[in-house]
């Protein structure tokens, strides 16, 4: 029996719905919850497959995005890290009049590099992915360490998301291999270019997964967004800086 965790707490007129990255579950976001929480209506969502969202077999983008749409809010705002941005920007993309603005976080919306755009090796995913039916808790480890590495308190922050992992029930292998090959195959950069919502991009300076030329290839190319690079800040820019990620996003939508 498949069931999709939905939690929602908070005081706040506004609802703002939290989209995890691979690998993890909401439990993530605990650093901003009480920064947030008396400014909006939080929902903590595990991805389906992944954290409290058990039985679901690996889905495709498009499938993960409709298991999510029966439970959106009405002019919520979707904040997506990671894995989670290219869920939030599919949610857009599929139901745009229910969305009030989208952010994304240390996202991409070609995660691959291809041609002349920056992004992760497609071997490195590849690597990943085999390496998971292999080594299931070290690969899960390294590259969670990836997410954290160049920050002041890397070490910490690699504990603190490990500490996320284990707080929950693991995804499967296959779970995770599917999202994998999402990040390996996805492609949105065409599909949001007209994405007619508000919409903030926050990044890393120090991300090794996502390029920060990312920011600069995308200001060109969605000049009505809305970009941030955090200097000091890696792939969780919410765990490393969260009094600074939370201001961020509070200015934003303050403007919406």
């Amino acid at each position: 029996m498949s069931s999709l965790y939905w939690h929602t707490t908070g005081t706040g007129d506004r609802d703002l719905v939290l989209l995890h990255g691979w690998g993890l579950n909401a439990e993530v976001w605990q650093n901003i919850v009480p920064r947030l929480s008396s400014h909006f209506r939080l929902h903590l969502v595990d991805l389906p497959g992944f954290g409290r969202s058990q039985g679901f077999a690996p889905l495709t983008l498009a499938e993960m995005a409709q298991q999510l749409l029966p439970q959106l809010p009405d002019r919520a705002v979707l904040l997506g890290w990671s894995l989670g941005g290219l869920v939030a920007s599919q949610l857009a993309l599929t139901q745009p009049e229910r969305v009030a603005a989208l952010i994304t976080v240390a996202s991409s919306p070609c995660f691959t590099a291809r041609d002349q755009w920056p992004g992760i090796k497609p071997e490195t995913l590849q690597n990943f992915q085999q390496q998971l039916s292999t080594d299931f808790q070290r690969t899960v480890e390294r590259f969670l360490a990836l997410q954290t590495m160049g920050t002041e308190n890397a070490r910490q922050d690699a504990r603190q998301l490990k500490e996320v992992v284990l707080s929950q029930p693991m995804p499967s292998v296959e779970v995770l291999e599917g999202g994998l090959e999402i990040l390996r195959q996805d492609d949105l950069r065409a599909a949001l270019d007209d994405l007619p919502l508000p919409f903030l991009r926050i990044y890393g300076y120090l991300d090794g997964l996502v390029p920060r030329r990312v920011a600069e290839e995308l200001d060109s190319r969605w000049p009505a967004s809305s970009s941030v690079v955090m200097e000091k800040a890696a792939h969780a820019p919410f765990i490393s800086h969260p009094d600074e990620f939370t201001q961020l996003i509070m200015t934003f939508t303050a403007a919406t």
